[in-house]
């Protein structure tokens, strides 16, 4: 009897060029254990609040029938509000692949064996435990958003905020972009940013650069 390959994705998300990949790599490895063949890993450095990831498009695009998605946690894959998360879910779906994280019990396996009633309660049950695991890492982000904006109104009275630092490597990366001849558009693909951010980026350094080489 020939055994099917079960195939997976595997996606990997932090939110800033500063934080590190290497713990979730651990999932790459963890999946090859148990038997899944690694059709390929991605990797990216974004908020998860963001739908526009390119890394996340590509997984997308890249989805086969059969297919799993595999993420450390389901805020991996969506901090975006439940509509928005649903729909990047949907998306998954319609490719004919499916999501699995751990923290969501996943009755795939069950409701592919059940009929009738017991297949329409058990479908249920698996979208009402999604729906509360997408809207729970919702809740969680505008929390920390909350109480990031409260340390930061409390420091701006006690004089200390300095404001946010910049992500120099970041601007580095757009800078490198723009000078490889890349469109603003393009540009804020790649780096994963937004066009107004190109355009900001772009004309600080452009300015920093009159100032250093003044035209004699």
């Amino acid at each position: 009897m020939t055994i099917p390959i079960r195939a997976a994705r595997v996606y990997l998300r932090v939110s800033t060029e500063e934080q590190d990949l290497s713990r979730q790599e651990a999932i790459v490895f963890g999946a090859r254990a148990a038997g899944y063949y690694v059709a390929a890993v991605y990797r990216e450095k974004a908020s998860g609040a963001r739908p526009d990831r390119p890394e996340l498009l590509r997984m997308i695009e890249d989805l086969q029938p059969g297919e799993v998605v595999l993420a450390e946690k389901i805020d991996r894959i969506s901090r975006l509000p439940l509509p928005q998360a649903e729909l990047l879910v949907d998306a998954i779906r319609a490719k004919g692949a499916r999501l699995s994280v751990p923290g969501i019990v996943d009755l795939t396996d069950l409701v592919a064996d059940s009929t009738g009633v017991s297949r329409i309660v058990l479908e249920a049950v698996q979208e009402m435990l999604l729906r509360v695991a997408l809207q729970t890492a919702r809740d969680d982000y505008e929390t920390r958003r909350e109480r990031q904006r409260e340390g930061i109104e409390i420091a701006k009275r006690e004089g200390r905020y300095a404001g946010r630092k910049p992500d120099l490597a970041h601007h580095r990366r757009i800078i490198g972009l723009r000078d490889a001849g890349m469109s603003i558009a393009r540009t804020a693909e790649l780096a994963g940013c937004s066009i107004a951010q190109v355009k900001r980026v772009t004309a600080a350094h452009r300015a920093r650069s009159l100032v250093n080489n003044p035209v004699a």
